[in-house]
């Protein structure tokens, strides 16, 4: 049988498997017991990385997600989730809210999502704003572990390392078309294996971007992000063909050499280095809270 490997997931000291289950794809199968099995087979064959959002699909993801843990799972997986509120209020109501329909006390990893703007830190550190809320859910044991996204662009996210501030993860896009544009794994991957912080990989397909090009397989593409020096690869998982295609690329892997590396940069040179292919970077259409700006407001201090 096939061997899902592990690392650790920075300086936690927690163990995670290589490839992750993306929270947003999971409610997107027709029905609710069709994306229980799926999480649930994802763990019996070697994932332990379960990805998920406050925001996704009204809930739904988090809903079902929690109905795919019961009965032992949750035990089993380093259960992450992320909310979107930047002042401390709003951030206490949706944790708390995705601890209900996780059905869990306490997730392993809390992350502030979508940190995408040039002035989004400023106001999660801000008097009142969210890291307030985040470090008093870890006080509470609400969450074991503190970290955040992006997408956008790497200078976002060195200003939220610039803080003084322990993160323990943080997660942006590392794929094939990174390089070559705003890149997160030349500015950011360097700094936070530094540190000793986890790294999250996401969108190691571009959104599926990297697919259309026609350039290269879904299981390259994965085991491109695979051999970077990341701790975990999220991908969408959906249907049962998604499972076995992550499976397929993380199943007693062995990080590609720089030859082939170099093979697969050079066939997708032509697609990269605008941002075209990279939409989660140039435009809105990933950015979920661009819907809700009500969350991004700075909390007011009397």
């Amino acid at each position: 049988m096939s061997v899902i490997p592990q690392r650790p997931l920075g300086s936690t000291g927690q163990q995670v498997s290589i490839i992750g289950l993306g929270g947003a794809h999971i409610a997107r199968p027709r029905c609710r017991s069709e994306a229980v099995n799926l999480v649930r087979e994802a763990v019996e064959r070697g994932i332990t990385f379960m990805d998920n959002c406050w925001d996704y699909h009204e809930g739904r993801s988090e809903m079902w997600m929690g109905d795919a843990l019961k009965g032992g799972y949750r035990d089993r997986v380093l259960l992450m989730t992320k909310i979107d509120g930047q002042n401390a209020k709003v951030a206490r109501k949706q944790l708390d809210q995705s601890l209900k329909r996780l059905k869990t006390d306490h997730v392993d990893l809390l992350q502030m999502h979508e940190v995408i703007r040039p002035d989004d830190p400023e106001r999660i550190f801000a008097r009142g704003g969210a890291i307030e809320a985040l470090m008093k859910a870890r006080d509470q044991g609400k969450a074991r572990y503190l970290g955040f996204t992006g997408h956008k662009h790497p200078e976002t996210l060195l200003k939220m390392l610039e803080q003084d501030f322990p993160w323990d993860a943080v997660q942006m896009p590392v794929n094939l078309l990174d390089s070559h544009f705003r890149s997160f794994q030349e500015q950011i991957l360097p700094l936070l294996r530094q540190r000793g912080v986890g790294v999250i990989a996401m969108k190691p397909l571009a959104g599926g971007a990297l697919l259309d090009t026609g350039m290269v397989t879904a299981t390259e593409a994965l085991q491109y992000s695979l051999s970077q020096p990341v701790d975990v690869v999220v991908t969408g998982i959906e249907t049962h063909g998604d499972l076995e295609q992550a499976l397929e690329a993380a199943a007693d892997f062995v990080p590609l050499d720089d030859t082939a590396i170099a093979k697969l940069h050079d066939r997708v040179k032509p697609f990269a280095g605008s941002g075209e292919y990279e939409p989660y970077k140039t435009t809105t259409r990933h950015d979920g809270t661009v819907r809700n700006p009500q969350w991004l407001v700075k909390a007011k201090v009397k």
